[in-house]
């Protein structure tokens, strides 16, 4: 065994450390078996738990000389608290060897027998590895669930900060310092804590049939009640147990009591405040609290993939939520409805800087949107292209000649057959409308005003082909330019009339993170819920919740 780890250490550039000082001692030879195990390509299980942090365990032993690491009961209790507590940042203590470091690692060090304090030793370091990666960057690869993500946390050096914590007995306090600091993300732990107190509650379904309207009487009425009032849309007279709520003395009347609670449920939950329940509400009422809860995993999830400083000021869109916010000095200054792309041109979840904006701009249409859906428009419509104020060209760049549309036999075209560019000039019925805030990249995606004013009254708004109409542009536009630029009101003002496109370049780009959260707490502390338009929701909780060999928990049935 001792020419064994020799040939190891001089293979890893080590031989000229046990040349100058003494024969390291080893507190167990498994320790360095399990490494070559490791760095041999093969699974390894200690304690009957599968070690997953390889590379960093490997560096993280190396670079100890493959001593023990964990004979400092305090750090050990420190790290089993700290897995213990994992569950209310939507993750799994299981996958962080919690049963076993229950079990094991908190007998004091002496009582621990000497055959297993190596193998203890490892499933330690790569429980702490495996949770700082997850806590800092996320369990999931963000990239298997959006593949055009490039927003990724810093890497961390996660051996480093083991070996730091342990030197200055900060186990626990080092991994909660990795958690994102937003409190965005503070919020929806609380939010956590609240729905899972719920578990256990009864929540059979309600039958979707017939819809209820103000003043009905419905057997269905009280248990709708008391959903409401678990879920904090009613308030409870007693606020330490909301569960205590008692629908069985209450009236099967749809009374002014509900009538004010139900379309602020509806309204939290992206549907129309209209006070009816229809299907969809009802589909609303019906989800169970472990749904609910994890929904708000996915978002908790979505949180740790982000860089933990997203700028001094920055613009942040929520896909999923048709909402753009502005914040400066983390206190928000802005915030708007938007319009997002449809189920099938979605928009796409990546960060970037907005480097200058657009008066008057021009809309050169992308060669998809012409085949699919200006071509039938033209064929039907022929006065459509002089109307709308386009030019057609034939070619592209400064070899493009500008066509009489009158002159296209516009039936003969097809996808395969289509040598001209549709440019709709600057105007009030130009699509981007008069302003558009670019940050040049490959999605050719940017934030633009629209004439189509009357779609920011609708609940749920896929209506773009991917790029963000926003809803008050210009006021966005003087808060980007505010101290950052020459340009003032009367500038922009100035500029639009003159009718022609006009750039105003930002002194200092603001960054912008277009995000995808279908769960979030509003700024008077409601937790909001929205349909998951894209389909990317149950992929993530599937992920999040399987175990590191990718085995999926078994769904709970309806109590």
């Amino acid at each position: 065994m001792r020419d064994a780890r020799w040939k190891y250490l001089r293979s890893r550039g080590l031989a000229l450390i046990l040349l100058l000082a003494c024969p390291p001692v080893f507190s167990d030879d498994s320790i360095i078996n399990r490494i070559e195990a490791l760095q041999a390509g093969h699974p390894v299980t200690v304690l009957d738990a599968p070690i997953l942090a390889k590379e960093a365990l490997t560096r993280f032993y190396e670079l100890r000389e493959f001593d023990l690491a964990w004979d400092s009961y305090n750090a050990r209790r420190q790290l089993a608290q700290a897995i213990s507590e994992v569950a209310d940042q939507g993750l799994n203590p299981l996958d962080y060897h919690h049963e076993t470091i229950a079990a094991l690692a908190l007998q004091p060090t002496d009582q621990v027998e000497e055959e297993v304090r190596a193998d203890l030793d490892l499933v330690l370091s790569d429980a702490f590895l495996l949770l700082s990666s997850h806590l800092q960057a996320g369990k999931v690869n963000p990239r298997t669930i959006h593949a055009e993500w490039t927003a990724n946390r810093q890497d961390l050096e996660t051996h480093t900060v083991l070996a730091q914590a342990l030197d200055t007995n900060s186990v626990y306090q080092t991994l909660q310092q990795l958690k994102p600091s937003a409190p965005a993300y503070q919020k929806l732990v609380t939010a956590r804590r609240t729905l899972t107190a719920l578990l256990g509650q009864p929540w059979h379904e309600l039958a979707a049939t017939p819809t209820l309207r103000p003043g009905d009487n419905d057997p269905r009425i009280p248990e709708i009640r008391r959903r409401l009032a678990l879920l904090g849309d009613i308030p409870s007279a007693d606020h330490d147990r909301p569960d205590a709520y008692d629908a069985s003395v209450e009236s099967d009347s749809y009374d002014d009591e509900l009538l004010i609670a139900l379309p602020a449920f509806q309204a939290r939950h992206g549907l129309e405040p209209d006070g009816i329940i229809g299907r969809q509400t009802f589909a609303a009422l019906n989800r169970l609290p472990v749904e609910r809860i994890r929904q708000l995993d996915a978002s908790l999830e979505r949180w740790r993939w982000l860089p933990d400083d997203l700028g001094d000021t920055y613009v942040l869109v929520n896909i999923a939520g048709f909402e753009m916010t502005m914040v400066r000095s983390s206190e928000e200054i802005l915030r708007q409805r938007v319009i997002v792309g449809r189920p099938y041109r979605q928009t796409p979840v990546f960060s970037d800087r907005i480097r200058y904006l657009v008066f008057n701009p021009t809309w050169t249409v992308p060669r998809k949107l012409m085949i699919q859906d200006q071509l039938p428009i033209i064929r039907s419509d022929p006065g459509y292209l002089e109307r709308m104020n386009f030019k057609v060209y034939r070619g592209w760049g400064a070899d493009r000649v500008e066509v009489d549309p009158a002159t296209i036999d516009w039936h003969t075209l097809s996808a395969n057959n289509f040598p001209y560019q549709l440019v709709q000039e600057p105007g009030p019925m130009n699509a981007l409308g008069q302003i558009k805030f670019m940050f040049p990249n490959q999605y050719d995606i940017y934030l633009h005003d629209t004439p189509g004013q009357a779609l920011f009254g609708r609940a749920e708004r896929t209506f773009s082909s991917g790029c963000i109409r926003v809803e008050r542009p210009f006021e966005l536009a003087e808060h980007l330019l505010e101290g950052n630029s020459n340009w003032s009101r009367a500038n922009i003002d100035r500029a639009i009339e003159l009718r022609d496109p006009v750039n105003a370049m930002l002194r200092t780009p603001i960054p912008v993170h277009l995000q995808y959260w279908t769960v979030w707490v509003d700024q008077s502390g409601v937790i909001q819920f929205r349909n998951d338009i894209y389909g990317r929701d149950q992929r993530l909780i599937d992920a999040l919740r399987s175990d590191p060999q990718g085995a999926l928990m078994p769904t709970p049935r309806r109590p």
